[in-house]
């Protein structure tokens, strides 16, 4: 199957606000870009082989000239929607575990969110122009990004430091980047229909897409580099939770004690870092963390299978042909169950 054909679409009014406040360097570098219509915003911008808006190139841009990764550094890595602040969590509570105990009723996760505790570079540390002294900050540290591999910092690929990878089910990505955007649109612009979005997604023009080079970045240096990219599936990881957080530990080199094994404490890690705990919590239920995004969306359902009640069969098939050709011949596969009729 070749390439989808993206046609730039001329007749879409660019928000007033969207090149506002980004650099003379991004304005010059998108109106040499290719642009389509953007999910939330007027145009994505295909930047670097992939697709973004201009506030977020602008970020990506500070970030590739400033940030100087250390060994001890961990970077989680994902495509939107796929698990972002589960893995936060996960990773947040298994490294603090010593100087933040589970047990404690004033754990962080408590009162903070995800993202909060983790920053992204993107949307957090080198958006509006910053330049952090990052620096200053403790060892061990932990960042997150949606950024792809391939445009990640020359001191990231050639340091010791570890990356996280965690994709998820297109099928179900796609459902849920879709709720997601709908929730962010202003009230000027009316939600995307369901089957616009499946085209621009099956196209791979959404952001940080397209899907399949996302996933094919991580997935092929997790296989050349086992010890420095650790590739995980959300799927895998609701199934058995546990398992998967030992291996986390395990590649984060912080492995579970005997004793912290015996005590319980990988249970009490995924209790608390559960969905439910999370959304229940009054802190992920108000407040912004992402730029101006309300925390509360975040949290929809998180259960895997939810693209049944959506999609229809040749939407299925369409989406899980084009998963196969792109991805299956490297290995990289994902289950799609027959209950769709």
């Amino acid at each position: 199957m070749g390439s989808p054909q993206i046609t730039e679409n001329p007749t879409i009014a660019v928000d007033e606000d969207e090149e506002n406040g980004i650099s003379a360097e991004c304005k010059e570098l998108i109106h040499g870009c290719r642009k389509e219509k953007g999910w939330r915003t007027s145009f994505l911008y295909e930047f670097q082989g992939f697709w973004c808006q201009p506030k977020e190139i602008d970020a990506i841009l500070s970030f590739q000239k400033h940030y100087l990764a250390r060994d001890s550094d961990v970077i989680l890595a994902t495509i939107p929607k796929s698990g972002t602040t589960w893995i936060k969590s996960l990773t947040f509570a298994i490294m603090n575990r010593n100087n933040a105990p589970v047990s404690d009723g004033n754990h962080p996760l408590l009162a903070s969110n995800p993202h909060d505790l983790v920053p992204f570079f993107e949307y957090k540390l080198y958006a509006k122009n910053q330049n952090p002294n990052l620096s200053i900050l403790p060892k061990p540290r932990i960042f997150a990004t949606h950024i792809p591999f391939g445009s990640l910092s020359e001191s990231i690929k050639s340091s010791d430091c570890r990356i996280v990878y965690v994709c998820r089910n297109p099928l179900d990505t796609f459902i849920s980047s879709w709720h997601y955007i709908n929730q962010l649109r202003r009230e000027s612009r009316p939600p995307i229909p369901l089957e616009e979005a499946f085209d621009m997604y099956c196209k791979g023009v959404i952001g940080y897409g397209p899907f399949w080079e996302h996933m094919l970045g991580y997935w092929k240096e997790s296989l050349e580099r086992p010890n420095k990219v650790l590739f995980m599936k959300y799927e895998d990881m609701k199934e058995d939770a546990m398992s998967h957080v030992k291996m986390l530990a395990n590649f984060l080199g912080l492995p579970f004690s005997v004793e912290e094994e015996k005590q319980g404490l990988i249970e009490e890690i995924v209790k608390l870092c559960s969905f439910k705990k999370l959304k229940d919590l009054e802190v992920n239920q108000n407040g912004k963390s992402i730029k101006n995004f309300d925390n509360k969306h975040l949290f929809r359902k998180g259960e895997v299978g939810d693209w049944v009640n959506y999609l229809s069969p040749s939407m299925v098939h369409q989406l899980s042909k084009i998963m196969d050709e792109k991805l299956g011949d490297f290995g990289l596969k994902f289950k799609v169950c027959s209950t769709v009729s």
